[in-house]
Parts: C-alpha cells; structure tokens; sequence
C-alpha cells in the first residue's frame, strides 16, 4: 500500500511538473488537436494557393486531423496577414506569407500597415522560392523580350499587364521591367493571379508577370505562352524558356516565395514540430515533383534560415521601392 501510494505521489509529481514547465511543453505533446487552418491572401487558382494545398494535404495526413486552406484575398495578401497577426498564438491558424505579405508591404506601406513582420509573426518554414513569367496569350504577336519591348515603345503606356494586385509581386516585376527596358506600359491590377490568367488567356489584357507556380497548368495546356522567366537561372520545371538575364537584361531577378508562418507568440516547440514535418513533406517524392513543376525551389531548413531570408528580402525590396520611386494606392 505504502509502495502504491508513493508511485501514486511520484506519478502526481511527475504531472505537476509538466504542467509547471509550461504551455509549451503541453502544447507540443498535445498539438494538434484539432483541424488547422493554413490562410491564404489570394483567391483559388493562384500559386500561394496551391502550394498550400499541397502541403495542407500532407500535413493533414501526418497529423491525423483536418488541414483547411482558407482563402482570405484583398490588398495583395496584406489582409490575410493582418488576420492571422490577430488569431491566437496556438498553433490552430497558420499564413502562408507570401513576399507580398513580408517584404513588399513593409516597403511600400511602412505607416500604413496593421501589423508588424518582426514582432507579429514566427517564422516557421520556406516552402518555395519561384520565378516570375513573363506570359501571353497565344493570339498576342510579340513572343519574345526584345518584341515586347519594341511593342510597348511603339505605343507607350498602351500595353498592359495585369498583376495580381497593387504592390504585388507581380507587379513590382512590371515595374523593374518597366525601369530596366525604359519602356511605359498599362498596368491592369486585380485580386489574385487566377483573375488575372483568366482575362489573359480572355484576350482582354496582352501580357502579364505572374508566379511560376500558377502560370505553369496554362503553360503547359497552351493557353498561354512563356516568353522568360525573371531568376537568373532557370528553373528546373521550365527548362526551355529563356530567362530575362538571357534575353538581354543581365542580373534581372524578380521572384515570388512562400512560407510558412504562425502569429507571434506561436510556441516554440509548436514551431519546430511543423518545421520539421514540413521539411519532411518537401523531400517526398511526389511533393518534390509537383514543386519542380511550378518552379518552386529552395525550400525548406531552418527555422533561422527563413527568418534571415526574410529579412534579406526586406531590404532589397525597400531598395527597389525607393529608387524606383513606387507608389500604389491602397
């Protein structure tokens, strides 16, 4: 009896002394318990969204619970994260920032914004670092740099480009190709990238800088044509198209990245686990194909390794935004 009692005490002991190590601990042993929700600044049918569903899809497999992808579109991606800064610290809703949400705001709307990247977000893991496009329809007659340049100069701010919104990334790429060429063009914005692929390959706008990611299934199906790609090497997944560095615009390099990151007070154990299943997700076999496809490299590693990128991205983007004097109205 006597021996029962002291592993009963021992036992209780044991259990206090995990619940008095924290809610971190807790909340590692017993997380998730629930569905968690990835967030998603732009519409289905763009590339943050279907990166997230692929990873959604594994993780909800792994975790045993339901993984949602909620669509939560406006502002470029800024709104989505404004909300996410806002949900509580524990794991149940994630963002997948996007270069929009975590370098490009910031640049462009340093007063402006709700939130702060720094104090507001954990990093938790890159998922995928692609190139822009630049695309067009397959009606349009200027099929490479050199004739869509020549066109735009012939009739100057006439040709447009759509974007998937102000101050996207999208549409800072239109801006350095506007600045590099010296050339004028229209810039149509809408809200996501399938808005703008579906008037693209409508006929309604000529051209249109778009993520590697979402361009790729009308690529591929020859609803619309890729004229470069905007990293200095090219992509695994398109190996055929010129980048713009070799069509004559040496160190043009505009891309488009993704990432998990939760609010700001997010666990640090909670943040290591989805870390290293997500790095687990990206080395699959399947995931890595589908990843080659969209032109989504360099994902994953550290926790640290994200959080110096986007911290890297921050600069060189504030760098753009100033000396090409952008503005765009919100």
């Amino acid at each position: 009896m006597t021996m029962q009692r002291r592993t009963l005490v021992q036992g209780v002991a044991a259990s206090l002394a995990t619940t008095l190590a924290g809610p971190a601990a807790w909340a590692q042993a017993a997380w998730p318990g629930g569905p968690v929700r990835i967030i998603v600044g732009f519409p289905p049918g763009g590339g943050t969204d279907a990166l997230a569903r692929v990873v959604g899809q594994k993780l909800s497999a792994m975790w045993g619970q339901q993984v949602i992808v909620e669509n939560k579109a406006g502002a470029a991606g800024l709104l989505a994260a404004e909300y996410v800064a806002q949900q509580p610290s524990d794991g149940s809703t994630l963002l997948m920032a996007h270069i929009n949400s975590h370098a490009l705001g910031p640049a462009l709307q340093p007063t402006k914004l709700r939130y702060s990247v720094e104090r507001d977000f954990v990093p938790v893991v890159l998922v995928g670092v692609t190139p822009n496009l630049l695309i067009a329809h397959p009606g349009a007659p200027n099929k490479s740099v050199k004739d869509v340049v020549a066109l735009c100069k012939a009739e100057p701010g006439k040709i447009a480009f759509g974007s998937a919104g102000p101050g996207s990334a999208q549409h800072l790429a239109l801006e350095m190709f506007k600045v590099r060429a010296m050339v004028d063009a229209l810039h149509i914005p809408y809200k996501g990238s399938g808005p703008a692929l579906t008037d693209l390959m409508g006929g309604q706008i000529q051209y249109c800088f778009e993520t590697m990611t979402s361009a790729t299934p009308h690529v591929k199906s020859g609803k619309v044509i890729a004229i470069a790609q905007t990293r200095t090497q090219r992509a695994k997944g398109h190996p055929n198209v010129p980048t713009m560095e070799e069509q004559g615009y040496p160190g043009f390099e505009a891309t488009t990245w993704y990432g998990l990151v939760g609010p700001g007070k997010l666990p640090t154990p909670i943040a290591d686990k989805i870390n290293r299943d997500v790095n687990a997700v990206l080395a699959m076999a399947d995931v890595q194909e589908k990843l080659d496809t969209y032109g989504a490299e360099d994902g994953g590693g550290s926790r640290e390794k994200f959080a110096a990128f986007i911290a890297s991205e921050q600069l060189k983007w504030a760098r753009v935004v100033k000396e090409g004097n952008v503005r765009v109205e919100t």
